[in-house]
Formats: structure tokens, C-alpha cells, sequence
């Protein structure tokens, strides 16, 4: 048995444009309709999700047969849940809150075996490699693996080119609510000032040759932010999706009853 490839890098380094949807409802349902929509990929959100470990190996498990590249974020870039992560069979992360060089560093050295990085052995347990099955996880394992670093403060915005010309890092994903917040715009992610920041952060990230991202459900901001040359963009929410729907269905009968 062979190690899959890893669909996304692959992706990135053809310089096209990439579009997801974010797995925020904790349901196997949900994952699969997801997956099938016709996304190239599909991120499950451990960070305000309420997933726990098993639950988000059990969304792995189900978009595995679909054709969506599966992107899971933890809720923090801790190196032991990343080596759980990775021996559940992810690929591909999105770290939250990376705010320097010296913490993307962290994170690629734990998402890879020594002597490059700190990532422990255990292939006998793990799905990633099917139990010992695959007969080249180790010598290829750390080749297949995809790391985006989010960016969401100030600080972060301060640091994005060292944090993007950091060996290891595939894409630099710009994070336009919490850093809306950090510059004082607390849920007016289209501000104009916090717009000008998230397309000189694109900028930056393409000068370092990296692939830059960012979640927007607006879509005349989307265009603007596609126009600017991002790369990597979000343009949905499984939840997000649900609300607008059932609301709309529920004001066509009821005039507005919702929220009243």
C-alpha cells in the first residue's frame, strides 16, 4: 500500500485559484454533503467548532472518499495534539493565532519526523499509515504534508514576511475577524482600514513565493479580495448556510418573525 498524495500541496504549487467551505456542525451528514459539493477543499474547525479529537477523526474518515482535500485546524498549534492529528491520517493544517516566525517554525518542526523536526514514531497505531501497511509512510510521510499558518493580530501582520519565508510553511492564511478585533474593529471585518491590511498581507505573502488565504462569505468582498490576488479563499460556512436558509424559508411565511 501506497501513501496517498497530498491533493492540496498539489494545488498550491499549480497557482490557481483554490475555493472551501468550513465544517463547523458536528455531523457526519453534514461532512458528506460538504465534501460531495464540489469544493477543492473542505476545513474542519476545531478551533470554535465544538469538535473533540475523536469527532474530528470521524469527519476525516467520512470526506475520505470524496474528492475535497480535508484541512483540519486544532484549536491551538499544540505539537501533541498536531502528532495526534497526523497519526489519525491529517494531511493538511490550518494553525491559528501564529503571531511569529519562531511559532511557525514550532509548528513545522512538529509536523515532521527527526532528524527535521520533533514528531513522534508510531506507525504501528496510527490510521496514517494504515497500521504499518503503507510501506513508505516514513520516508514520505513528511513530503505529503500541507502546513497553513493563520495570521489574525497585529503582531502577526507585523511579522507576515518572516512568518511566510519560513521553510515549511505552504500558505499564509490571513484571519479578517480576529485581526478586525486586534486593530480595534471588533465584527466589522469589511472595515476599509482592515481590508487595506488583509491585501497588503497578500501582497507580502506572494512577494515570500507562498500561497496566501482568507475566509469572506461576502461575495462582492470575495471579488475584491480574488482581484487582489489571494489564492487561497473561504467562501462558506456549513452553519452559516443552514441559518440563512431555514431563516429565509421561515420569514417567507412569517414576515420577520425571526430575531422580532
Amino acid at each position: 500500500m501506497k501513501l496517498q498524495k497530498n491533493k492540496l500541496k498539489k494545488l498550491f504549487k499549480s497557482g490557481t485559484v483554490n475555493y472551501g467551505i468550513w465544517n463547523g456542525l458536528v455531523d457526519t451528514y453534514v461532512a458528506e454533503i460538504c465534501a460531495g459539493a464540489g469544493f477543492d477543499w473542505v476545513l474542519i474547525d476545531g478551533e470554535h467548532a465544538p469538535f473533540d479529537f475523536r469527532s474530528m477523526v470521524i469527519q476525516m474518515q467520512v470526506m475520505a472518499r470524496h474528492q475535497a482535500s480535508i484541512i483540519v485546524r486544532p484549536p491551538v498549534g499544540d505539537p501533541i495534539l498536531i502528532k495526534q492529528l497526523l497519526d489519525a491520517g491529517a494531511q493538511s493544517f490550518l494553525i491559528p493565532m501564529v503571531d511569529t516566525a519562531a511559532q511557525a517554525e514550532e509548528m513545522v518542526a512538529a509536523m515532521r519526523y527527526p532528524p527535521k523536526g520533533n514528531r513522534g514514531v508510531g506507525t504501528a497505531l496510527t490510521r496514517a499509515a494504515q497500521w504499518d501497511r503503507t510501506s513508505d509512510y516514513l520516508s514520505k510521510a513528511d513530503k505529503g504534508l500541507c502546513l497553513i499558518v493563520q495570521v489574525e493580530t497585529r503582531l502577526g501582520m507585523e511579522n507576515i514576511e518572516a512568518i511566510a519565508n519560513v521553510n515549511g510553511v505552504d500558505a499564509v492564511f490571513i484571519g479578517p475577524s480576529d485581526l478586525a478585533a486586534s486593530m480595534g474593529y471588533l465584527g466589522q471585518s469589511n472595515h476599509r482600514k482592515v481590508k487595506a491590511e488583509v491585501i497588503r498581507g497578500f501582497k507580502l505573502i506572494e512577494k515570500c513565493g507562498k500561497v496566501s488565504g482568507t475566509l469572506v462569505l461576502d461575495k462582492k468582498l470575495a471579488d475584491e479580495y480574488l482581484r487582489a490576488g489571494v489564492k487561497m479563499l473561504g467562501v462558506g460556512a456549513d452553519s452559516n448556510l443552514l441559518v440563512k436558509a431555514t431563516t429565509a424559508l421561515a420569514n417567507s411565511f412569517f414576515k420577520n418573525k425571526v430575531g422580532t
